[in-house]
């Protein structure tokens, strides 16, 4: 049995990774585990950039901002059911702690499992806060920040110095969080960065250099407001930048389309006319032409009143069915005949737009797709139903109030509480461009929680179920500042933390719990809450002073006060399994046994295993473990000191190794 070593409690190593790639892909350019670089560059010929002149982002600290990426995680993700909404069934997860070390600790369960990314960095402005990354020690920065560990002197305000301004400085924060973020995408995934004209040039080359420029996919501009104060010109728009990991996959995999504004709420009303109308296809069209025409031009229904006509299939628009003008005499010109008079009707001057081939396919279909006039002297049209063309590219610019979003927050909690939010339907939009049912997104900057928010109503209104995984820091609110006097009043009455993170979960409680008021049934409204900490599992740091007193010590392999969940979800994690895996109990020779993702992972965390325990202990996880039948590879854990002795210890890890469970280790 082995036991639970330093890098098995560490997040994905993931320069350990890159070796092992490069080892299976080039195995000459290794001797005695170590890269000779003279070959490798032999092998790659050309490809290597000789001069040391080239276009690039450099800054103060760019070295550094890629250890950071590169250095593991030594913590975990301790559980919170009690904050929680449907902790047992939920798929969506809330994680209170700074992002980069849970990102890092999602990369083992995580990566490549992500389809969308929507982030709201701090833009680098004067209040802005940036987080103070500390190469190899990044956990102990976010514990003394956020008052678990005490160190004098230690600066707890999100206000910031002359420093945060700095370029160097913002760009250090995003780029590890940008770089891991590219290994939880998706090969088809997306990554979308709001930002203003601070940072959008840093921003977009650092962007390119992580996900290669040729993955740039559009900077779009958000038009926020139709005026704005300035001396020289007003700032009435912000940006997003989005970047596919692979955009020819993208490309090649379809989608990538936006519903059409207006488009829902036609379709419903004549869904109503049709009943009321009883099919009367003329009344029908009466009425469709009525309704647009008292609508304000203004109003983006109106966009689609040349979608007046119908039929069986629905509401449509007669389109064009000439061929372009090319110039091309060989475009189709064969005979329709008209349904009515059996006469050849009406060419085009540049021929028809379809083959003869496909004009017959439409033609037999039921109803026809192809629309006649009242004899054959009318060219006839293609018939372009709404329901069918309802979707659009997203414009890389679009005009949506920024104060709308405001307002919604405002209804949900209180006025004041939370300034500037974003826009949930312009979130819901990008999610529906990108996404599916049963997607995970996240969003790493949570801020207020409008992903999250927007992802239930893309559920409840799109009927969609996608997962998100939403991160924010516990960032404290300062009651002496002004902007903050509202929201801090509103967690000193609410009793909460009065930190971004907890008026962020309280916003998706109160959404997820106004939506379970109305008929969403069946509808994943609920989350899992998790917080980062330190791991559960003691660290060996002897005191070469009294290395006698230091093995005492370590007796107890896990720190006290921690729960057998809090040690569940750690493994868990470390061994690559997602947060949302069902962890089943079982009383085994009258211990508990868990069951984490099916089988995956087997763990006894009793205090005591005894020599009378083991035979009934062991036969029984072999027997569950049969009737799990878990696809991979089981790994099975149980706490160090519990056994009574070496021999009890070794006499179960050979009960399971027998039973087919090679992989036996102690906390």
């Amino acid at each position: 049995m082995k036991k639970f070593t330093k890098q098995d409690g560490m997040s994905l190593n993931v320069v350990e990774q890159n070796i092992a790639s490069l080892k299976n892909i080039f195995p000459e350019t290794f001797t005695e585990d170590k890269i000779d670089f003279e070959v490798l560059r032999q092998l790659l010929g050309d490809k290597i950039a000789e001069s040391e002149e080239k276009f690039c982002l450099n800054w103060f600290g760019k070295k550094k901002a890629r250890q950071i990426a590169l250095t593991p995680s030594t913590g975990t993700l301790r559980p919170c059911p009690e904050e929680s909404i449907d902790w047992d069934t939920t798929q969506n997860l809330f994680i209170e702690g700074d992002n980069l070390e849970v990102l890092k600790l999602l990369q083992r369960s995580y990566s490549g499992k992500i389809k969308m990314i929507y982030i709201d960095p701090p833009y680098n402005k004067d209040k802005d806060f940036v987080y103070p990354d500390k190469y190899k020690d990044n956990l102990q920065t976010y514990l003394r920040y956020t008052g678990q560990i005490d160190e004098e002197g230690f600066k707890t305000t999100t206000e910031v110095d002359i420093a945060g301004r700095n370029h160097s400085k913002w760009i250090n924060m995003m780029y590890p969080r940008i770089k891991i973020s590219r290994s939880l995408l998706k090969q088809d995934g997306a990554i979308f960065i709001s930002i203003d004209d601070n940072e959008v040039h840093a921003l977009k080359a650092v962007c390119n250099e992580i996900f290669g420029e040729e993955n740039f996919v559009s900077c779009i501009v958000w038009q926020k407001s139709k005026k704005g104060d300035s001396k020289l010109i007003a700032q009435v728009h912000d940006y997003i930048l989005c970047y596919a990991k692979d955009k020819n996959l993208c490309i090649s995999d379809g989608g990538w389309r936006t519903r059409k504004e207006g488009v829902d709420d036609v379709l419903e009303y004549y869904k109503n006319i049709r009943k009321k109308h009883k099919n009367d296809h003329l009344e029908i069209r009466e009425e469709m032409m009525s309704w647009y025409r008292s609508l304000n031009d203004s109003d983006p229904r109106k966009n689609h009143k040349h979608y007046n006509w119908s039929d069986e299939r629905g509401l449509y628009f007669a389109a064009d069915f000439a061929g372009p003008d090319d110039g091309r005499e060989s475009r189709p010109r064969h005979d329709i005949l008209h349904p009515t008079t059996g006469k050849s009707c009406k060419k085009p001057s540049t021929g028809w737009r379809w083959d003869e081939a496909r004009t017959i396919m439409a033609l037999n279909d039921a109803p026809p797709r192809i629309h006649f006039g009242p004899d054959e002297t009318t060219i006839p049209n293609r018939k372009s139903y709404l329901s069918e063309t309802a979707y659009e590219p997203f414009s890389s610019h679009f005009y949506q109030d920024g104060r709308s979003a405001t307002l919604q927050v405002e209804n949900i909690l209180e006025p004041g509480v939370f300034t500037f939010p974003k826009n949930t339907n312009v979130l819901q939009k990008l999610i529906e461009l990108t996404t599916k049912s049963g997607d995970i997104v996240m969003d790493f900057f949570a801020g207020s929680g409008s992903f999250a928010h927007a992802c239930i109503d893309a559920s409840i209104k799109d009927d969609v179920e996608l997962r998100y995984i939403i991160i924010q820091l516990p960032e404290k609110l300062d009651p002496q500042k002004k902007e903050n006097k509202a929201a801090y009043s509103f967690c000193k009455n609410l009793k909460i933390l009065p930190t971004i993170s907890s008026i962020c979960l309280e916003r998706l409680r109160r959404v997820s719990l106004a939506a379970k008021n109305e008929e969403t049934t069946g509808k994943d409204l609920g989350f899992k809450v998790f917080k980062l900490d330190s791991s559960n599992i003691v660290s060996w740091n002897p005191d070469q002073a009294d290395i006698e007193k230091s093995i005492i010590s370590h007796t107890e392999h896990l720190v006290p006060g921690r729960t057998e969940e809090d040690i569940l979800y750690e493994l868990l994690l470390k061994r690559g399994v997602e947060l949302t895996a069902p962890i089943e109990e079982k009383e085994v020779a009258g211990k508990t046994v868990y069951s984490i993702g099916c089988g995956a992972l087997l763990a006894c965390l009793d205090m005591k295993i005894k020599r009378d325990h083991i035979e009934k202990l062991g036969q029984g996880i072999v027997e569950w473990h049969k009737e799990l039948a878990p696809t991979s590879e089981t790994q099975a854990v149980f706490r160090d000191n519990a056994f009574e002795n070496d021999v009890v210890k070794t006499n179960i890890t050979a009960i399971l190794e027998q039973g087919g469970i090679k992989h036996v280790r102690s906390l």
